[in-house]
């Protein structure tokens, strides 16, 4: 792995995504891209006694048909890295102790698919894992009850809030050649526009979005035109079009490339408010519906952006801004000449 710039890691090694699995909830699953997701439920128990267990079983059941596609069992997996949105990512840890994969907890908020999976990378590349899962997890119904209201509750909300995803993503990671490569990611820094609206994530991640966009084009000496897609994770309908105008400004047009996971997810009549969010909003969508585009050769290079707000109850009932961070990872079809 080569440092590319600032903030860039351009792998030397042929990486490759040997497989994914997604899981997801009854809205997902009516939504525009519900053919693509490995698992649908609906309803959002999904089984289980509680909104939590329900997570960790989606999650479960991301890794274990990830596995499936593949051949393998945990006894083949190197490093488990996995992180959701509940107090210490306790999904992720759950489901960590009933693999029985040496783990690594980590959490970007909304960021963490491709957080994961950039680390993921970085150990695959580097020598330290041959098979590496990354893999993120979140709920409508627990991220609500810890960051906002309980659904019970039915308070009113604002047309700038999101509706988070009920899903969970996992991919599996080697150097075994796959339709899929990952070539390189950007690591981003903390961004805070001062935005203190709980209920307007799409304004508060943008700036975030736009650094690591630009910084990646920078580090690489690309423009959008080397790309088919830039996919960030859950901007929504507020955020991206403030993330198209920043970038703009900073010499790039991404308005005929640009989409957010959080626009493709749901459908219109869906009454989401602004949109999807959520750590499984970018997950579901790439591992589902962009790995698929991918393989079939609609698509060839692919810059995903997750985004993530790093808040926490604490901080915002003290009146804190919220700190937001994005992480971008590039897949390419494999049988392209170029990296």
């Amino acid at each position: 792995m080569k440092l590319k710039g600032k903030q860039t890691w351009q792998f030397e090694n042929p990486l490759y995504v040997h497989s994914s699995g997604t899981a997801v909830g009854p809205k997902e699953a009516e939504g525009p891209l519900g053919q693509y997701f490995d698992v649908k439920y609906d309803e959002l128990h999904c089984g289980e006694d509680s909104w939590e267990l329900a997570e960790r079983k989606l999650m479960q059941q991301a890794i274990d048909e990830c596995l499936k596609k593949a051949n393998k069992t945990t006894e083949d997996i190197d490093i488990l890295l996995a992180g959701d949105l509940l107090n210490q990512n306790v999904t992720a840890n759950y489901v960590a102790r009933h693999a029985n994969i040496p783990f690594l907890c980590m959490f970007g908020a909304c960021s963490t698919s491709m957080e994961t999976l950039a680390i993921g990378s970085a150990l695959v590349d580097g020598g330290f894992a041959k098979n590496a899962i990354a893999a993120t997890s979140s709920h409508n119904a627990t991220a609500e009850r810890q960051f906002r209201y309980p659904t019970e509750y039915g308070g009113q909300k604002p047309d700038t809030a999101t509706y988070t995803v009920t899903g969970s993503g996992a991919v599996l990671i080697n150097q075994e050649k796959s339709d899929i490569r990952i070539t390189s990611a950007t690591i981003g820094r903390v961004a805070d526009l001062g935005i203190k609206n709980a209920f307007d994530m799409g304004t508060a991640m943008a700036p975030a979005a736009g650094e690591t966009i630009a910084q990646h084009f920078k580090d690489l000496n690309r423009t959008p035109d080397d790309y088919d897609l830039i996919l960030t994770g859950d901007l929504s309908g507020i955020g991206s079009p403030i993330l198209k105008d920043m970038l703009k400004d900073e010499g790039y047009d991404v308005y005929e490339k640009h989409n957010d996971c959080g626009l493709m997810v749901y459908r219109p009549d869906q009454k989401v408010f602004a949109g999807g969010s959520g750590c499984a909003c970018s997950a579901v969508v790439t591992y589902g519906y962009i790995f698929d585009e991918l393989k079939r050769g609609n698509l060839n290079r692919v810059f995903v952006v997750a985004t993530g707000a790093l808040l926490s109850p604490v901080m915002i009932q003290q009146k804190e801004t919220i700190p937001t961070i994005a992480h971008g990872v590039v897949f390419e079809r494999s049988d392209r000449g170029d990296s």
